[in-house]
Order: C-alpha cells, then structure tokens, then sequence
C-alpha cells in the first residue's frame, strides 16, 4: 500500500511591535544580552504587566486578512513549564479563548492546482529567552533579551500532505505578515519560525498516525528537507514493523536529519488557567470593520490587478505580488519604462540575480526602481540593445550613476545610422565567402537559421552597439538577393 502524509505545522510571527506585549522594554535585535528584559518581563515580585494594544491591532488584521473568525472576547492564560530561558516559570498565552479563530489560506500550487488550506487558529503569546551553548564550552548562557517578545502563533489544520505544500503554505503566510507590516519576516534573526507536525498513515486511511513535532525551523529550505526526512524516517520505522514515538524532535542542517529531543505523551500537564493579572480583552465589531478598511492590498488581490493591469502572465504576476517592497519596485520601473513586460523580465532577471549574489534587500538596491526604469526607456528607444543594457545596469550597480550618463561616458548608444551599417555588412560579407556560399547552396528553409553566424560578425565588428533589427533586415535582403541572383 502507499504512504501518505500528514502535516500541520505552527508558525511563530513576532510582531513587529517597538515594545514588549506586556512591558514597555524594547523589542529590537542585536542588543547585548540580558539588556532589555526589564523587571516585568523577569516577573519580579510587585510587578504587573500590561497589554500592548498594538499587538492587538496586528492579531485581529491577521485574521481579517485570512478571513477568520475574530475572538471578540480573549483571554490570557498561563502556560506553567519550567526551563531555564522561561524566567517567570510559566508563559503568558491564549488556550481556550484565542484572538483569532477557524481561518484560510489558497495556495498556488505546481500545475496551476489551488489547495485549501485551513488555519485552526492564531493567538498571542509572549517568547521566552534564549539558551546560549555555543558560547560558553562546557557551559549554557541564558539571554532574556526576547522574554515577553509579542508573538503571533498560527497553528494550520493538518491539511498539508507533502514538504512542497507545507513549505507554499509557510511561504504565503510569511507574505502575508510581512505585506501586513505586523512581522519583518526575517528568518535568521527567529522573526518567523516553525513547528512541523508530521505523521504518516496508509493512504486512504482516516485514522492518523503517532505525530512528530520538529521545533524551531527557521527558512524554507530547511522546512522542506526536515519535513522529508521525517517523513522518510517514519516511513522506514513502520516498514520494519517498529513504532513511531510521539516526541519532539530538532533538525540538525549539518548532518541534515531530525534527532530527539523530549518524549511527547498526549496529555499535556502545562495545567493551563486564566492569567489573574491581565483582564479579558473585548472588542467590537466597529474595531474589526475599521482595521478591515485599513487593510492593505494583500498578494492574491495585487496578483489580479497586475494581470489586469499590466498584462502580466499568470507566473510573472505571482513571483511579482508576493512582497510588498518587490511588487512596489515593479509598478514604479514598469510605469518609468512604459513597458511592464520588459520591466517584469529585468526585475525577476538581472535585478534579482545581483540582489541575490550581493545578498542584498531591494529596498537596499544601488540600483532604484526609477533608474531601472530609465535603462529600460533606452532600450525600448533603440538608444543601445539589450546585451548593452547589462554593461550599462553593471555599471550603475557600481554607483557610476544613471543610464544616459553611463551610456555618455563609455559611448554606447546603438548604431543605427543605415550607411554605417551597412559598410559593416558588407564588410561581413566580404570576408565571409565560404559561409556566403553555404547560405546560397542551402535550402531556403533551412537559411534562416544561418543568418545568425552573419549577425554575431557583425555585432562584433560593431561592438555590440548596431541595431540588430536593421542588421538582419540587411542582411537577409543583401544574401538572399546572391543566392536569388
């Protein structure tokens, strides 16, 4: 019988609040450690903490945004664990009463296929703090930097049934909260992590089988080949006829596979009660209508209006709406140029390949979008071609300013003087006989194929800068009319 699979995954979005969801200690990265967790985050004695409303503000746009059902009344629970990073020895979270309900995701998947993808729920919560082993040989620090960091987790149905769909859905999420602007969405610094739940089952069956939870999986890729190796894992386990323990695992990236971390029985003993420090949160449905009036566009809606407006494959329109700060670049190059397709292609090419071999954000680009756009006007106005317009985009990568003065200062607007192009076909011509005679003895279908070897000489010979629509028009007249003669 075959396999199946069975994933639900739950995802950590710290929200980009400047302050704590119950202190007003600051939230942002990198500072030194144990600087910025103040006495409530550390629940020193006499201490109370207090709700971040705009940590509301982001929950309930999130379930707007995925079409869920918002909690208009949610209430704060305590969590009760003891780990070294937790410093109250409990967290602050939401169990029975969460901000947002029963939501949605579409995925887009490979072969045009559209999935489903239910979201059970999203509630708020505080992180804790952070062990550090790496630092100290022999010995584990503690950084609370992070304890009482907002955090939305988002816990999908197990509706996922491969690494593939797992990872489309970790993708749309993470477009989501980061075109909401309530998460950076920056993966190496923890902003947006995951939980994966996998188990697998014969296909067909109801019943699910014994899950594994891998913690913490911080990029895409990661996801993907955690997730299969579990999968393979469970699948090897069973076949043998041994038994899948429910646990929680860590995947190790260097030796690419998950290892045990703690047992996971089925009942949980966090003995969960209501926080009797923080009062229910109540809100309105003029709340919810006014964030919903707020809401800015989202992927799949900016998807539409690009295939409409702009003309754009359905392909391009994905790769091109899915992050704000992309898609943004995109509409001011494609209006500056007055050619979308054109735009399209140089954003997802030569744009996106120097962003990615400088790993370098677009909103960091040497490049901007309205210098991209001006390239690309000289293109469509036959001021220089194409292969020029990528020594001339190298060039204002390395700061030597826009397109017209780059083309000014090293000479290559196009050639499209008719007399001088033509000297160079002839000239082509000329020193070319054995393969003008080839041309002349070939099949008229077969000619057009060998006009290229003509091309590239005369590209050459005119450093690139000839229009090559004037140089095959000519050149096709100048051999057909041997080969007729």
């Amino acid at each position: 019988m075959e396999w199946e699979a069975v994933i639900g995954l739950e995802i950590h979005a710290q929200l980009a609040t400047k302050s704590k969801i119950f202190s007003g200690a600051s939230t942002a990265f990198g500072a030194e450690p144990n600087t910025q967790a103040c006495a409530v985050d550390l629940a020193l004695p006499g201490t109370l903490p207090v709700f971040n409303a705009e940590a509301l503000r982001m929950a309930v746009m999130f379930g707007v945004a995925i079409d869920a059902e918002i909690g208009h009344r949610s209430v704060f629970d305590r969590k009760n664990y003891f780990y070294p990073d937790l410093p109250k020895g409990y967290q602050t979270s939401q169990l029975f009463h969460p901000i947002v309900g029963i939501g949605h995701v579409d995925l887009e998947l490979e072969g045009g296929i559209t999935k489903r993808v239910g979201v059970t729920r999203a509630h708020l919560e505080e992180d804790a703090g952070k062990s550090l082993h790496d630092e100290f040989p022999g010995m584990t620090g503690i950084d609370l930097n992070r304890a009482g960091t907002p955090l939305l987790e988002i816990v999908s149905e197990p509706d996922m049934r491969s690494a593939e769909e797992a990872v489309a859905y970790v993708k749309k999420i993470h477009s989501i909260v980061t075109n909401l602007g309530i998460c950076d969405g920056n993966m190496a610094e923890g902003s947006f992590r995951c939980d994966c739940n996998v188990s697998v089952r014969y296909k067909g069956e109801e019943k699910l089988g014994n899950r594994t939870e891998t913690k913490n999986i911080n990029s895409f890729r990661f996801i993907e080949k955690a997730i299969n190796g579990e999968i393979a894992r469970q699948i090897d386990i069973l076949e043998d006829g041994g038994y899948i323990t429910q646990e929680t695992r860590l995947y190790d990236a260097n030796k690419d596979e998950t290892r045990s971390m703690r047992s996971k029985e089925e009942a949980n003993d966090y003995r969960y009660f209501p926080c009797p420090d923080l009062l229910p949160i109540v809100i309105d449905e003029a709340y919810v209508d006014q964030l919903k009036q707020s809401l800015p566009e989202l992927p799949d809606a900016r998807k539409a209006r690009f295939i409409e407006e702009f003309k754009l494959s359905d392909y391009d329109a994905m790769v091109l709406s899915t992050y704000r700060d992309l898609a943004g670049y995109f509409e001011t190059a494609a209006n500056s140029a007055g050619d979308a397709k054109l735009a399209a292609n140089w954003v997802m090419g030569e744009l996106s390949k120097h962003l990615n071999q400088n790993d370098t954000a677009i909103t960091d680009s040497p490049v901007s979008a309205e210098m991209l756009g001006g390239l690309l006007q000289r293109i469509t106005d036959n001021t220089i071609t194409g292969k020029l317009a990528k020594q001339v985009f190298e060039a204002m990568w390395a700061g030597e300013g826009s397109a017209d003065e780059v083309i000014e200062a090293k000479g290559l607007k196009q050639v499209t003087d008719s007399g001088a192009i033509e000297a160079m076909v002839d000239g082509v011509i000329a020193a070319n006989q054995p393969q003008v005679d080839q041309y002349v003895n070939a099949e008229p279908d077969k000619r057009g194929k060998m006009v290229g070897f003509f091309m590239g000489k005369v590209m050459q010979a005119s450093q690139g800068k000839a229009n090559p629509g004037q140089v095959q028009g000519m050149l096709k007249k100048k051999l057909d009319a041997l080969a007729n003669s």
